[in-house]
């Protein structure tokens, strides 16, 4: 397995924060995705840009505190677990992702494609919150 955690402070409140990461269907913000799909409640779908398509499977919810979900598409398997402290206005965010590469030959790779990943998130994720705030 490998793991990647990162930790944040952004610059909004935490129900901002809370409300753009499970907004599910409003994936327009991330500049990762081409579509998210909603299955039913606990699972969902989201598409690269390029079209290829990763499953999630919502494992627990804590409203404004935890949000988990393991994942998996063709090339890995995983869970991520995202926990959310309120700072005053602003909100610290860790997440960690613990996944395995399915192909061999994609685990020199996978370190620094979930780096980068979760940097492209949280940049994403710091520009809707600020946008959402009329701050930008």
């Amino acid at each position: 397995m490998t793991v990647s955690t990162i930790k944040a402070t952004i610059h909004s409140e935490i129900d901002c924060v809370w409300k753009v990461v499970l907004a599910i269907e409003n994936y327009n913000w991330r500049s990762d995705l081409s579509k998210t799909e909603r299955i039913n409640e606990k699972r969902f779908l989201e598409y690269s840009k390029k079209g290829y398509p990763t499953a999630f499977t919502i494992t627990a919810s804590e409203p404004y505190r935890r949000w988990e979900f393991d994942m998996e598409n063709s090339s890995l398997t995983g869970h991520w677990a995202g926990i959310f402290t309120a700072k005053g206005e602003e909100t610290e965010i860790v997440f960690t992702e613990c996944v395995r590469a399915k192909k061999f030959f994609l685990r020199p790779f996978l370190k620094y494609y979930l780096k980068k990943q979760q940097m492209q998130f949280v940049s994403d994720l710091e520009k809707q919150c600020r946008k959402i705030s009329g701050t930008l």
